[in-house]
């Protein structure tokens, strides 16, 4: 079914419309403590001066945003105000009266708006969406259902209960933008998102790298080979000038009131531990699980003194810091050097081979993994700052759209556990469905349907992870251990989840370091 070239009038807002409906089915869903957290801002921007907002700490869950984010809130209260004026005491802990719930699911799907047009500007920069028809199964097409109803988007803001849309959309319009060759609005954007949500300092060394080498060098390829011509001190001067800006607006304010330092703990708590409570599905997972493993065996055969080993708070639950009993305990330095070690050589590749915002995307997509993979106290949900950047790829090459598909699936159903009452069970586990399901048909078809996007061994991977939550959800509750172990399905989900990312985050190295090129054309193997 054809649909006019401007399809943008057509099936583009039809689908956001759409996904818009459903995040209004789901304003009675289950909220997590991050309801509580983001109320909890709203009063303390709303009702306390500028010099106590990084200060207050009557509830727990204190402000531990950058700065922007801080004046974002503070936005939002003076519409909350109209809702109800009761939500922006900050006395009021754990407020949540039926307008108050209203008004914070309605603010997430307003600033959503965002992330809509985001989409719509990604969806002009895919190859092949230009000067031709668009159909329902274009690669443009396929994109924006990819991103307009992601899953794991859909579950974390809209039940769960976060902004991630909105941040999102800030990333993307600013990938957007260097795809279109507009680099200093691109820079802009980044440096905006950087100081409404620090964790994606991940990938500033994806974008540091690329303007310098693709936008500050002027370069000179008439031959066929890529040279450098000059460097642009004005260009360079540009970009600095752009983002000191920003972050003058944003910290400026604290630095005048002397308060920088005590914003900088609030927002790198280095002693919360190398893992979450909820283990993220990276290396971390595999690491204390080895260590779990190592120990048992060696108390088993005496290798090891049961006196002599740090106390096992694994044994206990999911906590947020404990000592390796066998393997050496991590320190947040040692994560630093192993994040840097594994996005180093995508970082070397754009900087020694530019090629294009492309290859930018796809070092955006590896900082954000490795990140993922290997850093300090990582939360399961930064999972989505890899799956979603790489839905752009996924739509273009086949060996993305293999890569996509592994890590949306495993990255997505690591979600799971954070929606654990029942009535919000059928509801993620049908909208996984959905998007599965869809994701595979879609881009088989992108990539003709005779030729298989995974491999046998891939195909296993993926269909374990059925028996895997039909054990969690339904088997695990009905057994003796629960009470006793109630932490095993989280586990888990974490430790065999994280074997699908590690390797996707191999998989896109392997395309990297090859150079491989994709196309819709490959031949069958």
């Amino acid at each position: 079914m054809a649909v006019p070239a401007d399809g943008a009038r057509g099936w583009f807002p039809a689908l956001a419309f759409g996904v818009s409906l459903i995040k209004c089915l789901l304003i009675n869903a289950y909220r997590s403590t991050d309801f509580e957290v983001h109320r909890n801002w709203l009063a303390v921007t709303h009702s306390l001066p500028l010099s106590r907002w990084y200060f207050e700490e009557t509830s727990e869950w204190t402000l531990d945003y950058p700065p922007l984010f801080a004046w974002f809130e503070y936005g939002l209260s003076h519409v909350a105000k109209y809702f109800d004026e009761e939500m922006l005491t900050v006395q009021n802990l754990n407020y949540a009266s039926p307008a108050a719930i209203l008004f914070q699911r309605l603010s997430v799907i307003f600033t959503d708006l965002l992330f809509v047009y985001a989409v719509k500007e990604c969806c002009k920069c895919v190859q092949g969406g230009k000067g031709r028809k668009d159909t329902l199964g274009s690669p443009s097409f396929v994109l924006a259902v990819l991103l307009l109803w992601n899953f794991g988007l859909l579950i974390v803001d809209h039940i769960h209960f976060q902004y991630n849309g909105f941040l999102f959309g800030v990333l993307l319009l600013s990938v957007a933008r260097h795809f279109q060759g507009r680099h200093l609005e691109g820079a802009f954007l980044f440096a905006v998102l950087l100081n409404l949500k620090h964790i994606y300092l991940y990938m500033a060394p994806a974008y540091g790298i690329y303007l310098l080498r693709s936008f500050c060098v002027t370069q000179d390829n008439s031959d066929g080979s890529v040279r450098w011509r000059s460097f642009s001190f004005v260009r360079l001067a540009a970009l600095g000038i752009i983002v000191c800006s920003v972050f003058a607006l944003s910290f400026g304010p604290f630095l005048a009131l002397g308060q920088l330092p005590q914003v900088l703990s609030r927002l790198f708590p280095f002693k919360r531990g190398l893992c979450h409570a909820y283990w993220a599905p990276n290396f971390w997972a595999l690491y204390n699980v080895a260590d779990k493993t190592l120990s048992v065996l060696g108390i088993k055969l005496k290798f090891l003194d049961v006196a002599t080993l740090p106390k096992a708070s694994m044994t206990g639950g999911l906590v947020q810091e404990f000592q390796h009993s066998v393997l050496p305990s991590v320190s947040p330095l040692i994560t630093l050097i192993c994040t840097l070690t594994s996005v180093s050589p995508a970082l070397f590749s754009i900087w020694q081979r530019p090629c294009g915002a492309r290859g930018f995307l796809r070092c955006i997509v590896i900082c954000a993994l490795g990140s993922f993979l290997f850093g300090w106290h990582v939360h399961e949900k930064a999972v989505l700052m890899a799956i979603l950047p790489l839905s752009i790829l996924a739509v273009e090459t086949k060996e993305d759209a293999r890569v996509f598909l592994i890590l949306a699936t495993s990255g997505h159903l690591s979600l799971f556990p954070l929606l654990y009452t029942m009535p919000e069970l059928p509801i993620k586990v049908l909208l996984m469905l959905l998007f599965t399901l869809y994701s595979f048909t879609s881009l088989q078809r992108l990539f003709r349907p005779e030729c298989g996007l995974i491999n046998t061994a891939e195909s296993v991977y993926l269909a374990g992870l059925v028996p895997l939550e039909v054990f969690c959800e339904f088997v695990y509750p009905l057994t003796s251990w629960q009470r006793t172990f109630p932490f095993i399905p989280l586990l888990l989900t974490s430790v065999y989840c994280s074997v699908g990312i590690l390797y996707s985050f191999i998989r896109l190295y392997v395309t990297l370091l090859r150079g491989a090129r994709y196309t819709a054309k490959t031949k069958c193997p």
